[in-house]
């Protein structure tokens, strides 16, 4: 498991996912492990389909029946939280853990106004009267870059824009001072001015609360401008993880490899990119060994029977047997 320079807020310990079907039971997260530090940003990144949102799910007990967490522990700030009643959880999810989703129109409610569905979580989960809970509901639009919010705290979702809409759903994460924030594709739905505006929230947002964040998105840009550390997922299972500038100057694994890639680069003109040949395989196609290994490029014997866990490389962790050497072959760094 990979390690932070700080205790860790969040640890994810051998996480497994399953979903029974008639066929048999599908495994569609496999033994990952990791943890965030209070304060810092992990991006978890990687194609649709690789575990990512699922992993989020679970850690915050909205896993989709019937998906169920099958193994593994998911701790926050030292307590075991994967195992909780319903009740227990949604106590969690409210006062302790923040989501951000990928469309904020799944967060609000069209009927209330924002302000009523802000004071209505704080109220919830804090001792606040409704006009100290009205007054930290206005504070809030107004730090997460609403205009105007002692007006628009009585205006309804479809009064907003998409980037307020999403400033809002970050407010409602904020609203009781969460240890954690997930924010699942936070930005994929707005334009690339507003992605950068809400990138540079996150980061600030992050840094003054103290929060731990887990960002999930599938954009290397997006993670490159934010994030503290990089896990990298492919087919359920953690790739590679490491410090930000490793991962993308340096990256060891050829999935992330062939990731950095495929990211257009104002500094040299390329007349095309790089390309991984083939796609993400089904959950009930995944190859023996290393799930990678029929589009890897450099696949040899033993990653078609033998899954390697994640190596030490340098300032990062990789699940390759390119590493399980004394002497560090190079061909990969790119």
């Amino acid at each position: 498991m990979t390690v932070s320079p700080k205790p860790p807020l969040l640890e994810v310990k051998d996480l497994r996912i399953e979903f029974p079907t008639r066929r048999g039971i599908l495994v569609a997260v496999d033994g990952v492990s990791f943890d965030i530090a209070e304060g810092e940003v992990l991006g978890v990144v990687g194609e649709s389909g690789a575990g990512k949102s699922l992993t989020g799910a679970s850690i915050i007990g909205l896993l989709e029946p019937p998906g169920r967490i099958s193994d593994g522990q998911i701790y926050l700030a030292g307590r075991r939280i994967d195992n909780l009643p319903y009740e227990e959880i949604r106590k969690v999810r409210g006062s302790e853990i923040g989501m951000v989703f990928q469309d904020p129109l799944t967060s609000l409610n069209p009927l209330y106004s924002v302000g009523r569905q802000l004071i209505e979580t704080i109220r919830t989960h804090t001792d606040l009267s409704e006009p100290a809970a009205r007054k930290r509901a206005i504070d809030l639009l107004g730090e997460v870059g609403i205009p105007s919010p002692k007006v628009r705290i009585d205006q309804y979702p479809h009064q907003f824009s998409g980037g307020m809409r999403q400033r809002v759903v970050i407010a409602l994460a904020l609203c009781v001072n969460p240890k954690l924030i997930i924010a699942d594709e936070p930005t994929t739905a707005l334009d690339v001015s507003i992605q950068a505006q809400i990138i540079t929230l996150l980061k600030r947002l992050c840094s003054e609360h103290g929060a731990a964040v887990m960002l999930i998105t599938h954009d290397m840009g997006v993670i490159a401008e934010t994030a503290n550390r990089v896990a990298v997922m492919y087919a359920g299972r953690l790739a590679e993880v490491g410090p930000v500038d490793q991962v993308i100057k340096r990256a060891k694994h050829p999935y992330t490899h062939g990731l950095m890639g495929s990211i257009p680069k104002l500094s040299r003109a390329a007349e095309r990119l790089v390309q991984i040949e083939g796609s993400m395989p089904r959950l009930n196609e995944i190859p023996s060994g290393c799930a990678f290994n029929p589009r890897c490029p450099k696949a040899f014997a033993r990653c078609t029977v033998e899954r390697p866990d994640l190596i030490p490389v340098d300032r990062s962790q990789v699940a390759c047997w390119l590493y399980d050497q004394v002497e560090e072959r190079t061909g990969s760094d790119g």
